[in-house]
């Protein structure tokens, strides 16, 4: 038995048998381990809001389901149909309709505006925020960029700013949404991709200092993000103000102590901590589940990175330079994003929003985190078949 599963650009046929004895099930395994969990999450931290605000306690988690199937059903097609020849070819194109539609956005009429953010596209069963594809599009654009002009970035500073003033239009787009916590992730991915490319030490800490003043400067020029800022560092200052999602986060992830309240047993989720289904998710988990349930999760999480790590690696061993770049670069988003959204629920860094991987609730999230990690799972498919050193080159 046989089907069409391009593996290189020659597009050769490969049997079902090779090709499942091929995929790295122990990543596969973890990532449906980790949506399940998700999927439980959400519906016990909104199962509250669900009732109150749509008469439905299934609401979230019927909505956060669809979207997990829709990007389980792109992620397969990704890993049986999409080469990684084509996601470089196409990586630049896919960057320029991303920005586009950053632009789209933000056009009234077409952009949906909610609690004062305009980040979504309607369409139809579900609202897009664009943003999150943005993740996608920098990694893969970054990657192909790489495996171009890599061997300038050294030598030539020109090489190394000009993918950042691009990918800095798109953060640009993102600040206008407004959406800080985007474009603080988008920056970090191609910061990372680009050092790890080989830019020199002096060049990444030049630009880690810019990226420090830019976003300090429109800290400073926003006052609710001012706002944020002072009630971070002293937020019993003004535990009913500014300060009230952080207070009460930590409220609820105090009350977690050892072992949790136990599942389904938050307080803070029966309407005191906002968006407890979304940002603060991490929050609710912490309370019902506790310590031992944080360490859990962040052994989950750090399994994740290892496994996509040593994805990466194969990738290098078989010359397969951009497939590395990219598994890189999904590495830095997930990395990124779970030690912010941690370290606010925690009080650790200035309120921001911005989902947990897999665990909030969010459809164009869960949607985005799907088909990046198709693309995963497909480089490493890939590599190895091409691995010399298994024979299957």
């Amino acid at each position: 038995m046989s089907f069409n599963l391009f593996v290189g650009p020659k597009g050769k046929s490969l049997s079902v048998d090779r090709a499942v004895s091929a995929l790295d099930w122990p990543l596969i395994g973890l990532l449906f381990l980790m949506l399940g969990i998700g999927l439980v999450v959400v519906e016990s931290a909104s199962i509250t809001v669900a009732e109150t605000r749509h008469g439905d306690p299934f609401f979230f988690l019927k909505r956060q389901l669809f979207a997990v199937l829709l990007g389980t059903a792109v992620a397969l097609w990704i890993v049986f149909r999409f080469t990684v020849e084509d996601m470089e070819n196409w990586a630049p194109l896919i960057c320029l309709a991303v920005l586009v539609a950053l632009v789209v956005v933000l056009i009234p009429g077409i952009g949906h505006k909610v609690n004062g953010a305009q980040r979504w596209i309607r369409l139809g069963v579900m609202n897009v925020q664009v943003s999150e594809f943005a993740k996608i599009a920098t990694t893969l654009y970054v990657a192909s960029y790489l495996m171009r002009h890599g061997e300038r970035l050294q030598s030539s500073f020109d090489a190394f700013i000009k993918p950042l003033i691009l990918l800095s239009l798109a953060g640009v787009l993102c600040l206008l949404e407004p959406d800080y916590g985007a474009t603080v992730v988008l920056m970090t991915i191609a910061v990372g991709m680009i050092f790890l490319g080989g830019a020199r030490v002096g060049q990444f800490f030049l630009c880690l200092i810019l990226l420090v003043a830019i976003g300090g400067f429109f800290i400073y020029i926003s006052d609710y993000r001012m706002n944020r800022v002072v009630s971070f560092f002293d937020p019993w200052s003004d535990p009913f103000g500014g300060a009230f999602q952080l207070v009460q986060s930590l409220i609820a992830v105090g009350s977690g102590a050892l072992t949790g309240v136990g599942f389904g047993g938050s307080v803070q989720k029966l309407l005191y901590l906002p968006e407890a289904h979304t940002d603060f998710v991490f929050a609710v988990y912490a309370e019902e589940l506790g310590l031992i349930g944080v360490v859990v999760l962040v052994a989950l999480y750090a399994l994740l990175v290892a496994l996509m790590m040593r994805v990466a690696r194969r990738a290098e061993r078989v010359n397969r330079g951009f497939g590395a770049f990219v598994v890189y670069g999904v590495t830095i988003w997930v990395a990124c994003q779970t030690f912010i959204s941690m370290s606010v629920n925690m009080g650790l860094l200035p309120t921001k929003g911005l989902t947990l991987p897999f665990m909030s609730y969010g459809g164009s999230s869960a949607l985005a985190l799907c088909i990046a990690f198709g693309i995963v799972v497909r480089i490493g498919l890939e590599a190895t078949l091409y691995d010399t050193r298994e024979g299957r080159s």
